[in-house]
């Protein structure tokens, strides 16, 4: 078969694979399917065209694949229960894990909280601070000086 009808049908494949992918996976492989195909029309050697084909493939990969990538990515944003992880709080609710209880107000948000020990207890008014979320449970500490007790 004929080296310029095989670079044509790569590059078709790369293309229409680009196409159904959502991310940039194989454009750098058709832009290396180009190249080959334009030093097939210049040169028999199929020797020169693999190696140009896997030259400009690597070449563009390395190059562009980080810029791409920077552009496309969208711009993460702190949600509302991001912004909660290290905060103070107060407890509203007693908060005990071995009864299923507690609520504490964190940044004017109410929420269902349980403590970091298993039998700890930490009483209304206490202030605490969040470690982690958990599901839609925040995982909080009492700070230093604050009273608990075991549940």
């Amino acid at each position: 078969m004929n080296p310029t009808v095989i670079w044509v049908i790569l590059l078709i494949i790369f293309c229409v694979f680009e196409g159904m992918t959502a991310g940039l996976v194989s454009i750098w492989f058709a832009a290396g399917a180009a190249v080959a195909l334009i030093a097939s029309g210049l040169t028999d050697n199929i020797w020169v065209q693999i190696i140009l084909f896997l030259v400009v493939s690597c070449v563009v990969l390395l190059l562009l694949r980080p810029i791409v990538r920077k552009r496309l990515s969208p711009k993460q944003e702190a949600t509302n229960a991001d912004r909660v992880i290290g905060a103070e709080g107060i407890v509203k609710e007693e908060i005990c894990n071995l009864k299923n209880e507690g609520q504490i107000s964190v940044l004017g948000s109410v929420w269902t909280a349980r403590t970091q020990e298993q039998d700890q207890t930490i009483p209304v008014g206490a202030i605490v601070r969040v470690l982690r979320i958990e599901g839609v449970k925040l995982i909080v500490v009492p700070e230093p000086g604050q009273r608990e007790e075991k549940c």
